[in-house]
């Protein structure tokens, strides 16, 4: 057992001998992740940053843990929203980074792997039950816009302010790795700065995951009568608009098109009124997503077929959201 999750445990008065599972898991991106069972029933999941202290290299992800810990602590209050419950956050460094986290496990398998066994009628009911964990989410107010790790200074008091320091970020990471986007990091900024002044729109720092695609929402339950068990991974949090959580639940597509989702959103309370500005807000969240897409495949070293896939994907999604851009702003030809 790795030394820092076995002082973890131990400052959970946990001994080796009242673990009868320990499990490293598959599928994560980022983090290294495990599974831990306990004799009395109890089943955690582990969390640490990459092993060997690799980082993945983009200045937004500085202490991704303390992310998601901001976000379960947020919504542990939440009826009906099923996110894991916090147990401990282990501290590390000067300052102090979470350099270990462990959580309750939530039942059910990813959404996307039973993605095709499910019947459109089911298919339809689930997308508009997480319409409504989603908008109840969304009730959850910060005290200032951005990343809960301060990767680049204190929470901002605007939203504009702060995304502005996001997509300067990750272009600035752009140029740092030699990644070279479909347009010409330069033309990215001067397109962001020419429709900026829509983002002064949003004045109230709501809880967003960003990265709710399928992989990151669980199913569980007989099929014909699933229900989403989990909502997890949530380090890439932060304190923004709502609007911005649209992208990854419609990754590559329209979320205007999912109407059993927005029936849901809007039944939960969640505003979702596509204006002018809301899709011009929509298209600057899905350049910043694509944008982090493209660059992090180089400091992760993507495979030759990883690299096609996401150059096509999220290479063709940021050329046309930048078009969107730029025609909403005029400052396109």
């Amino acid at each position: 057992m790795d030394t820092s999750v076995a002082d973890t445990l131990a400052a959970l008065s946990v001994a080796v001998s009242d673990i009868v599972e320990y499990t490293p898991l598959a599928g994560g991106t980022y983090n290294d992740l495990l599974r831990v069972v306990l004799r009395d029933g109890q089943r955690w999941i582990v969390k640490r940053p990459p092993s060997g202290g690799g980082a993945c290299g983009l200045a937004y992800e500085h202490d991704l843990l303390r992310g998601e810990t901001v976000y379960y602590r947020a919504a542990a209050d939440l009826s009906q929203v099923p996110v894991p419950r916090m147990v401990h956050a282990a501290l590390d460094g000067d300052p102090p980074t979470v350099s270990c986290l462990v959580m309750t496990e939530c039942p059910g398998s990813p959404w996307h792997q039973v993605d095709a066994q499910l019947a459109s009628a089911e298919q339809s009911r689930l997308r508009r039950e997480l319409g409504g964990i989603v908008a109840r989410l969304h009730t959850v107010a910060g005290d200032g816009f951005g990343y809960p790790a301060l990767p680049f200074g204190p929470l901002a008091t605007t939203w504009r302010e702060a995304f502005t320091d996001m997509m300067r970020a990750v272009l600035d990471d752009a140029e740092r790795h030699d990644v070279r986007p479909p347009r010409t990091v330069a033309d990215v900024r001067k397109v962001f700065a020419s429709a900026a002044g829509v983002l002064d729109e949003v004045t109230r720092p709501a809880l967003v995951h960003f990265d709710l695609w399928k992989g990151n929402l669980l199913l569980d339950g007989e099929p014909g009568v699933r229900s989403v068990s989990g909502v997890i991974d949530g380090e890439r949090m932060f304190w923004g608009d709502p609007v911005a959580e649209f992208v990854s639940l419609s990754l590559f597509d329209d979320i205007e098109r999912d109407e059993a989702f927005l029936t849901g959103y809007a039944e939960a309370g969640g505003q979702a009124e596509f204006t002018d500005s809301t899709r011009l807000r929509l298209n600057l969240y899905r350049c910043y997503l694509y944008l982090i897409m493209l660059v992090e495949s180089v400091p992760r070293g993507y495979s030759r077929e990883q690299q096609a896939w996401t150059w096509r994907h999220a290479g063709r999604g940021l050329t046309k959201a930048l078009r969107a851009v730029e025609m909403a702003a005029g400052s396109g030809p």
